[in-house]
């Protein structure tokens, strides 16, 4: 370099770094490229938006908004204390594929929900294992319906619930159905539909459920659901259960119209499968539940 540099490093009084810069374009304009490339070095590229895959119709799941919205990531110390008066259960569905039942029971879980349908087009592929095998080993089990109100009727969602492994029997082994009502997890977390319209499809779905099994379904929800999408509608606590869902040490809040939840989804970390839940009392005020 210093037999190009020194003869015209100083050529005219010019200094030696203009003349570098000067050389630096030369060679940029041979090579058919813009001068200003020379300071592209510096310049960060914009960031490019990160596509957001598209949920599958069916892949819903009990909690799957409140995951979304209202998850505290269950640090051990907020974790509830052990309550051996409240009944331990879980709630599954097809993601979680085979569940080791034997395993559950062993851990102390005494009852569980299963996904069988959502709106009026999915069927839980797992439903028999996931639904008959916690009979198998002595749990209380029971049957949950994942709402699309924006697609269907609750009168039609409810009898394809039935259709679908949703009924309930007074064996003392038969939960009620659950109507898994929360954060719409394809698009407007309301579903699109009024506060009015929202209520009265719930009611025609629990009215047609009692209807034809002749006993109330649970409600499944979260507070901050069911205050922005119903208006806090206090009309179903006198007749239906609530199962509440709140990640945290405690019930929190509830809807207006319970004064006490019936079933409580306190985690989605859980052991074994994720998803936990309390009975507010013991398992022979499960069976009794269960048993109507």
């Amino acid at each position: 370099m210093d037999c190009v540099r020194s003869p015209i490093s100083t050529q005219h009084g010019r200094p030696r770094l203009r003349l570098v810069a000067a050389l630096a374009g030369l060679l940029l304009s041979l090579s058919g490229l813009p001068a200003t490339l020379a300071a592209a070095d510096d310049v960060t590229p914009e960031p490019q938006p990160v596509p957001v895959p598209t949920l599958m119709r069916g892949s819903a799941y009990m909690g799957i908004g409140v995951r979304a919205h209202e998850d505290t990531g269950m640090v051990p110390e907020a974790t509830p204390a052990p309550r051996v008066t409240q009944a331990e259960g879980v709630d599954v569905a097809s993601y979680q594929g085979d569940v080791a039942w034997p395993t559950l029971w062993s851990s102390g879980v005494r009852w569980a929900y299963t996904k069988a349908t959502e709106g009026t087009y999915y069927t839980n592929p797992y439903f028999t294992q996931q639904y008959d095998g916690p009979y198998g080993v002595g749990m209380v089990r029971g049957a949950y319906h994942f709402a699309t109100p924006d697609t269907t009727s609750g009168t039609t969602q409810a009898d394809y619930f039935l259709a679908h492994g949703g009924g309930w029997t007074a064996d003392g082994k038969t939960l009620p159905g659950a109507l898994d009502i929360e954060w719409n997890p394809y698009g407007d977390a309301c579903y699109g539909m009024s506060k009015s319209a929202m209520v009265t499809w719930i009611s025609d779905f629990l009215k047609r459920y009692k209807a034809r099994t002749h006993r109330d379904a649970v409600i499944y929800t979260a507070t901050a659901w069911w205050s922005d999408c119903t208006g806090n509608y206090n009309g179903f606590g006198a007749t239906n259960p609530l199962w509440i869902a709140r990640y945290a040490s405690s019930a929190g809040t509830l809807p207006a119209g319970w004064k006490s939840y019936t079933m409580w989804q306190y985690t989605s970390s859980g052991p074994h499968v994720g998803d936990h839940d309390r009975f507010y009392d013991t398992v022979d005020k499960l069976r009794k539940f269960a048993t109507g």
